[in-house]
Formats: C-alpha cells, structure tokens, sequence
C-alpha cells in the first residue's frame, strides 16, 4: 500500500498560500534528496553506476542542482532541457542527449557541452556528422521490437514506437561509427513507462547484456555503458506497491554476474534515467474549491485545471485526491473534479468518493512531481502557475513564478 499523506499542515499550508496564492505545485527537497539515495543505494554494488534524470519529468534548474548534488545527471531531449542543465551546473558527459527528429542545432550545444549523444535513427550518423562532428562517446538507442515482452500504452509495442533503431540496423550502425574512427560506444534502450511490475526491469537487463555480449563477440566494440532507459513507474493509487528498487537491483546484479561477467566484457557501467519515479511521488498541485455544480452529476471545480496538471485528461490517469483539514472523515460524497477549460475532458476526478467538500477547502492532488507542471500549456489563454520548493528546514522558496497575462501576451506581432 501506498501512503498519500501530505508532509505540511493544514496551518503552515494557510500561511503558504497567505504569500503564494493557488494553484502552484510544491515539492518536498529532503523526500526527493532520499529518494535519489536509496537508488544509489540499490545500485552500490556496480562497479559504475550513473542515474541521467530524465529532465522533461521536471524541467527546473533549482531541481536538477538538487539531484546534481545527489549525484545525478541529465537525460535531455531538446534544446531547452539541455540549457537547464547547464544552468543547474550539469556538463560534459554527465548529460546525454536522447532526442529524435533531432535538429541540428541539439546536437551542437551537445557537443559545445560535451555530452553523450544517443542516437534515434541510423540515419543520424551522417546528420550528426555534417552538422555537429562525433562526440567523444557515441550511443545508440535499440528498440527490441516483438521480442519484448513486457509493454504498456504509454509508450506502447516497441514495434509501432517511434523510437530506435532495429537490431539489424542497431550493429550497421555501430560498424559505420567505427569505420568513421569512434572509439568509445554505448548501448541505450527505453521500452517502458510507468512500469510496477519490478521484474519488467531485470528483463531490460538481461536483454540489453546479452546484447552487449553480441556487439562485443561481432564487431569487436567493448561496450563502456548499457543505459537501461527510465520507465519505473509510482503507484498513483494508494492500493498500488511501489517498485522495490532493491529487488531491481539485486535481480540485476545476478544477470550481471551471469551476462557480463561470465563473457568476459566488465566492468559496464550500468545508466538509469529515472524520472517520475524519483521526483514524482514528492509533487503537489494544491488548488482551491471556487464552485460547486448540482445537474446531472455533482461536480467541484478548482482553480486549476489541466493546464496544470495534463495527464488525467490525457490517460485517464488517477491522481490522489486529499481535502486538506478532512483527511479523517467519511467519504460519503462522490463528486467529479474539475477546472475551468471548455473541454469536457477537463477533469482531475471522475466519480470520486470524497469528503464533503466547501467552497474555500485547499484540494491536494498527489504524485505530480514528475509529467505535472512540464506538460503545463496555455489553451483558453490559462497560465501555468508558480512552482514551489519545501525545503529541509520546513522554509518555501519559490523556483517559478506563475506566469502573468503580459507573459501570455509578449509573443504577439499585433
């Protein structure tokens, strides 16, 4: 079972909110600090061990220093997400650019940076050469295709993902990358989202060291890292378990042992790019009940809505629901939860037992740390709010400030 508790008082909450009005979102510094620990922790028995956050999770600089200081780097997908990590101090080969339809102008700030750049497409390798030149290190990134097991409608079959490169194209890439005179590779691969299931993850493993093995035995390229991608899912719902990262770790360390060892191609540093597991549990969007509505159904409307939060809307996702100040009574009220755009799918809830809800109560909704404000967009002309940090010592700081009607405006030619 997971816990849904809020880690601030409905009093120190009031006073929050006297100085930052809602919606904003506001994440817990030391549960994400030991979250990031215990992962490392899982993984103390490799000889390398290198976790690249996925930083579209969280796009904050004050974050990604965070997790820097942690020992983290960035996994990035564009421009931006590269220069927020170099604005949070992160560089060289701590970051890895994982794009696709990559722009040539990705792949030179990544090389200005130094970066690990991991390759979507075999195509690329001529792209990225004409238009940047070859990192120090070069990756690919494999889809598996069918012969995964394990798959789910986030990212869905491997086989119709966009992303990677077949295991056919996979070893012609790597045979032109070399001819070309790289020196140092690694392998990537990312299959998965939102995973519970903790033995879908030592699959990946296995899967992705056996291929190793082969590149080695085949084209004779010692692997220096396997990134086994993110995809280690939270539980949204309080009867879900969380992945036991120790299980994960330890059923990878066997097939290590097992694959790796036996074949004679260690040390391999193994990479992770974890992101909605590390920061998303220790997220929150606090908003205000504004109205009730009594028609057909018994709806509450906040002052937030999914431009704050997308991902109900768009999976039908759950998010925890908690009525600061009734945490104890009854749930004997069933309500959907909405926001205020003209889209009826604008809705945090559906059918959701609650307390009796008032006009004026603080609604906490949970575990939107990670894919909460980064999906944030500005349809009906709604601002995305202010982003806020509890820090260790119980202080707010704020890392955002909400976006203001002249922000909305600054990009017209009128």
């Amino acid at each position: 079972m997971a816990e849904k508790a809020f880690p601030i008082s409905k009093d120190n909450l009031q006073e929050i909110i006297a100085k930052y009005p809602t919606p904003f979102h506001i994440y817990d510094e030391q549960a994400i600090r030991n979250n990031m620990r215990r992962l490392f922790k899982a993984f103390s028995w490799a000889p390398a061990f290198k976790e690249y956050f996925a930083v579209k999770a969280a796009p904050n600089p004050t974050l990604l220093k965070i997790l820097s200081e942690e020992g983290a780097g960035a996994d990035c997908s564009s421009l931006a997400e590269l220069l927020l990590s170099e604005m949070a101090g992160i560089k060289g080969e701590n970051i890895m650019l994982t794009s696709n339809d990559t722009p040539a102008e990705e792949f030179q700030k990544a090389r200005e940076l130094g970066a690990v750049i991991n390759l979507d497409d075999i195509t690329h390798i001529d792209y990225l050469e004409k238009h940047a030149s070859f990192p120090e290190i070069l990756s690919f990134r494999y889809n598996p295709g069918p012969s995964l097991a394990h798959s789910n409608t986030i990212i869905g079959k491997p086989e119709e993902a966009k992303y990677g490169l077949t295991k056919e194209q996979l070893f012609e890439a790597y045979r032109i990358a070399k001819e070309k005179g790289v020196k140092r590779f690694g392998l990537h691969t990312m299959v998965i989202s939102n995973e519970l299931d903790p033995d879908s993850f030592i699959a990946t493993a296995e899967l992705m060291f056996n291929l190793a093995v082969e590149i080695n035995q085949k084209l004779g390229i010692r692997l220096e890292f396997v990134n086994l991608g993110g995809g280690v899912g939270i539980p949204y719902r309080p009867e879900e378990t969380a992945v036991d990262l120790e299980y994960v770790g330890e059923g990878i360390r066997k097939a290590y042992e097992r694959i790796v060892i036996k074949n004679n191609i260690a040390p391999l540093t193994i990479a992770m790019e974890l992101g909605r597991s590390i920061t998303g549990p220790y997220g929150y969007l606090v908003s205000t009940a504004l109205h009730r509505k009594n028609t057909y159904k018994n709806y509450i409307g906040l002052d937030s809505c999914m431009a704050n939060l997308m991902r109900p809307a768009l999976y039908g996702a759950y998010h925890h629901i908690t009525i600061i100040g009734k945490e104890n009574e009854p749930c004997d009220h069933v309500y959907d939860i909405t926001g205020s755009l003209c889209e009826n799918n604008d809705k945090f809830a559906i059918d959701r037992a609650l307390p009796k809800i008032d006009i004026g109560d603080i609604i906490v909704i949970h575990d939107t740390g990670a894919h909460g404000h980064a999906m944030g967009f500005n349809y009906n002309g709604k601002l995305r709010s202010a982003e806020l940090l509890l820090k260790p010592n119980g202080d707010v700081e704020m890392i955002r400030r909400g976006e203001t009607i002249e922000d909305y405006f600054a990009t017209l030619n009128f």
